[in-house]
């Protein structure tokens, strides 16, 4: 389904879920309130990018939703991007996609999700604070049909929710971003102002080298330090240095 405009495609598709005759997805032209991870919003010129929420099952693990996800926008991007956990998809070190997954709990019981994706596909400058953002354009120097873009997502989508957990883990585990060698990490405060990489300020005080060790069944990120110590983290502790 698509909407020439709406204030968030997430917020949309949870209202027509509660009518009672939701699509599979909706994916919109612009929005008013689009937002990402951790709070911050999402910054889209209007008709230029892929901006979309998908309607998903409740899985016995939650976090597998994050990984079927992050795979299917991977996927559809090509290999030379990678998933910076825990669903960011980065060109280099460069964001091009955000994904954000919202839970519906009723009794105490997830019902549905809903994973809302933005993709940079055809718009060529960016004037928010966002650091690094990246679009398709940018990188091949082509445009895109969003339309048909939205199409292979969505048979991504499926695709994903019909693998096993081991085939899921083991893409995502082999498609992370810097999960070979080692990389500067910034452990943050949970209060602080939420972003998942670092000031310039943090890279020079607080920086430590380490290299990715795993992703757990839970999602927490797993670190070994240069002092042969492993750090565990769920995504609002740690920072990446980019």
């Amino acid at each position: 389904m698509f909407v020439a405009e709406c204030d968030s495609t997430n917020t949309l598709l949870r209202q027509l879920v509660a009518e009672g005759n939701p699509p599979a997805y909706i994916y919109a032209g612009y929005q008013t309130a689009g937002r990402g991870q951790t709070g911050n919003g999402w910054e889209s010129e209007r008709g230029k990018n892929l901006l979309c929420s998908i309607l998903l099952p409740p899985r016995k693990n939650m976090f597998e939703l994050n990984i079927v996800a992050s795979i299917a926008v991977q996927r559809i991007v090509g290999d030379a991007v990678s998933i910076k956990w825990p669903n960011d998809i980065y060109w280099q070190d460069k964001k091009v996609a955000g994904i954000l997954i919202e839970n519906a709990l009723i009794g105490g019981e997830v019902k549905y999700s809903i994973a809302g994706i933005g993709l940079n596909v055809n718009q060529t400058e960016f004037r928010s604070d966002a650091p690094n953002p990246v679009s398709l354009r940018q990188i091949t120097g082509q445009e895109y049909d969003i339309d048909a873009l939205m199409e292979r997502l969505a048979e991504e989508i499926d695709k994903g929710l019909r693998m096993s957990a081991d085939e899921l883990w083991d893409y995502y585990r082999s498609h992370l971003y810097r999960r070979e060698g080692w990389w500067p990490f910034v452990e943050r405060e949970v209060s602080v102002a939420p972003t998942m990489n670092a000031t310039s300020q943090e890279r020079i005080a607080n920086s430590f080298m380490a290299r990715i060790m795993d992703v757990l069944p839970s999602g927490e990120l797993v670190l070994e330090d240069e002092k042969g110590k492993e750090r565990t983290y769920h995504f609002k502790q740690i920072r990446y240095v980019v």
